[in-house]
């Protein structure tokens, strides 16, 4: 239930006040906002988030009001997230659901919510930020693509195979507050591979089992069990989303058998729900989208959430652990020295001593370095979005020379990497 807290209140001038919620009432009048902006669902999803979800906190939710009439006119939020970069958990903050109403856009409203957010990532000891958001926009508040986001892997119906006999086997129900335990056994198993995924809580599981109406897009979470009733995993779909067809969320990592009977069972309900295709919301090299491209599932192109990086120098010393491992398997095992990474604005000294980073120094503003690269696209490298060869390739700021190519190649390599909802 939603608790008040000490509000955030700071005027803007001409009648306007930017304030974070301190009531129900402002919870109400929030949530009915976004509908009006964005989508009736947001009116549920809002509140949702607001009392329900684990992650929130009052003071995170930001909004401009006109004084004299007490009207909501521009608002977002900031939603707290953890990641798992390799074996390194990441404080990660999204910001959320924005929007200004038409008449009062182009006023520099949500740079001033967007200014407030920052003081709060910056309180809060965030690693990093991401928005979904619109393209463009938000890389003149410090974003860049640099994370995969919603997969359009498209499957038609009449390409997956009748059923087989085996399919009989496996059954399908929708999972409940006991099947937590195993949703979360199931879920590391079928992340560990990746480079960044979502650390997702017993709290945030409940989340989504519990208040599916109040999920961005009516998420519903299906376990599969074979004849004996053994578990043999779980998959979600998203009653709502890009495109028409029936969306698949997130999914367990099934072996080929229970794979088969999984896309089959999706594709009994896509007819059900009268949805033309099946689209696959899936890391690159899952196996349900493996074998879908089998039976010629086509991609239709991949979004990227953009991502901020609100400190470097404090990122890459929690990432110390990570950058140590990468150095102690290379042919750089044991390196000491200290290594200049500019970013224009402002350069980093990495003192690395007998393969460990024993100190991150800003030095700011520097012409120093054999490693340059503009400060938006560092995020992409670190995130192993993109490969030093690829950042070259289309940026000539990206500059790079003599052996430390091969050592940013080595602290940053590409990564599979994927973040499923929390919400």
């Amino acid at each position: 239930m939603f608790t008040s807290v000490s509000d955030h209140a700071r005027p803007l001038g001409h009648d306007l006040i930017l304030k974070s919620i301190h009531s129900e009432q402002d919870i109400d009048r929030l949530a009915a906002f976004n509908a009006h902006i964005h989508d009736e669902r947001l009116l549920p999803m809002t509140q949702g988030l607001i009392r329900l979800h684990p992650n929130s906190r009052p003071e995170y939710w930001l909004f401009v009001e006109e004084v004299s009439t007490g009207r909501i006119i521009s608002s977002l939020c900031l939603i707290p997230w953890h990641w798992r970069y390799e074996e390194v958990v990441l404080h990660a903050g999204e910001m959320g659901i924005v929007g200004t109403l038409a008449e009062y856009r182009h006023r520099g409203l949500i740079r001033a919510l967007v200014a407030r957010f920052k003081e709060l990532l910056h309180e809060g000891q965030f690693d990093l930020s991401m928005i979904e958001g619109i393209p463009y926009f938000y890389r003149q508040f410090g974003y860049e693509y640099a994370l995969p986001l919603e997969a359009q892997w498209r499957l038609q119906l009449h390409c997956i195979p009748p059923a087989s006999e085996a399919d009989k086997s496996y059954r399908f129900r929708p999972a409940t507050e006991a099947d937590i335990p195993d949703l979360m056994r199931l879920y590391e198993e079928s992340t560990r591979d990746l480079g960044i995924a979502m650390v997702r809580t017993a709290p945030i599981w409940a989340y989504l089992v519990n208040h599916v109406s109040h999920t961005a897009n009516l998420h519903e979470t299906w376990m599969v069990e074979d004849a004996s009733g053994a578990l043999e995993g779980w998959f979600a779909t998203d009653q709502m989303g890009f495109g028409e067809g029936l969306i698949v969320a997130e999914s367990a990592q099934f072996k080929i058998e229970a794979a088969g009977a999984v896309l089959r069972e999706l594709k009994r309900m896509a007819l059900e729900r009268g949805k033309p295709d099946i689209r696959l919301n899936l890391p690159e090299d899952h196996l349900l989208l493996q074998l879908a491209r089998q039976w010629h599932a086509h991609d239709q192109g991949t979004y990227a959430w953009q991502i901020h990086l609100p400190d470097v120098g404090r990122l890459l010393t929690r990432i110390a652990p990570v950058l140590e491992r990468r150095i102690a398997h290379s042919p750089f095992a044991g390196l000491t020295q200290t290594f200049t990474l500019n970013l224009y604005r402002e350069a980093y000294n990495l003192h690395w001593q007998n393969g460990k980073l024993r100190q991150v120094e800003s030095i700011g503003f520097s012409e120093e370095g054999a490693v340059r690269i503009p400060p938006l696209l560092f995020a992409p490298l670190l995130l192993g979005y993109r490969s030093l060869d690829e950042l070259r390739h289309f940026a000539p700021d990206v500059s790079v020379w003599g052996e430390a190519k091969l050592l940013v190649k080595t602290l940053f390599p590409q990564m599979t990497s994927f973040l499923y909802t929390q919400y």
